[in-house]
């Protein structure tokens, strides 16, 4: 990509979206086009059109999505798969239509079975039971994977997918309700330490193991497929180490300095038991992560306390 090229971000203001234009603004590339969802409705497949229409560009980021926890995952079931199947199919389509010469959609590592061999390879996808309580918003998003391979092969576009490992970092949803596991950790460590509580409660048993991954690296990631892989195959991107849940509670306990214990509670679901991505595809090509988790979650936090404590 050439720094003046003309370069939609979609979902720029969501977690992995603000990440990609980030980098790409650090590495100097200045004809970016950003739209809110209040602005352009990526639902309505008449203003996506008319979108792409009006301003053409030549590389897109799919970073747009309704995405949430494992209890919003759970709970908003139609909306999971209603809104993201309306989101990717109006993008790709657009983009093909209207000439985008690469596009790079966002995958998720709950496209995988939930019992998948460990670490998790690329040509396991499709081959098992989706986890029950995301499974609305894993069928959305093999099926954006799917949409992609099927205008490669039928139309010679340059559509790519790459899945990421759970992303966290700045500009995360904070939301009790629909977080993450690390940003409601976040939250409930910050609140306890400055309400003086002795211990908190996360939801689910301690028998999970995650894979994290800090959002900037996933942006310079993408940036680097973007220049370095053509394949219709989908490529993961991981962090290359995954870790109790326990682990990363206490990593999170560290970075906010929270003194208390936290609790689990397993009368909640837990979701996939391990999601650990096998990173190797794209190890191969050149690409690795910056950095650690303890750093990851330092910046985390600051970005917390500068951004969402107060609100």
């Amino acid at each position: 990509m050439e720094k003046d090229t003309k370069i939609y971000v979609a979902g720029h203001t969501g977690l992995a979206g603000s990440a990609i234009v980030r980098e790409l603004q650090r590495q100097g590339f200045t004809n970016l086009v950003l739209r809110t969802h209040s602005q352009l409705d990526l639902r309505d497949q008449k203003a996506t059109r008319e979108f792409f229409e009006q301003e053409r560009p030549e590389y897109v980021f799919d970073a747009a999505a309704k995405v949430g926890g494992l209890q919003a995952n759970n709970t908003l079931r139609a909306e999971f798969i209603y809104d993201n199947l309306q989101i990717q199919a109006n993008l790709i389509h657009s983009a093909w239509e209207t000439g985008v010469r690469k596009l790079l959609f966002l995958g998720t590592n709950c496209m995988y079975p939930r019992e998948c061999p460990q670490p998790m390879k690329e040509e396991f996808l499709f081959t098992g039971i989706l986890e029950p309580t995301n499974q609305p918003y894993a069928v959305a998003k093999l099926a954006g994977l799917e949409m992609c391979n099927a205008y490669n092969r039928q139309f010679g576009a340059n559509f790519i997918c790459t899945i990421p490992a759970s992303l966290y970092g700045p500009n995360d949803n904070y939301s009790i309700a629909s977080s993450h596991m690390i940003p409601k950790l976040i939250r409930r460590c910050h609140e306890a330490k400055f309400s003086g509580k002795g211990e908190i409660t996360l939801e689910g048993s301690m028998n999970r193991m995650r894979e994290m991954l800090y959002a900037d690296d996933m942006a310079r990631g993408c940036l680097f497929l973007m220049d370095n892989y053509n394949s219709s195959d989908p490529i993961n991107m991981g962090a290359g180490i995954d870790y109790p849940i326990a682990n990363l509670a206490e990593a999170v306990k560290n970075a906010v300095g929270f003194e208390g214990i936290i609790k689990f509670d397993p009368s909640h679901p837990d979701g996939m038991p391990r999601k650990f991505l096998d990173s190797s595809k794209i190890s191969a090509l050149g690409w690795k992560p910056q950095v650690s988790l303890e750093s990851g979650l330092n910046l985390a936090y600051r970005e917390f306390l500068g951004n969402q404590a107060a609100a």
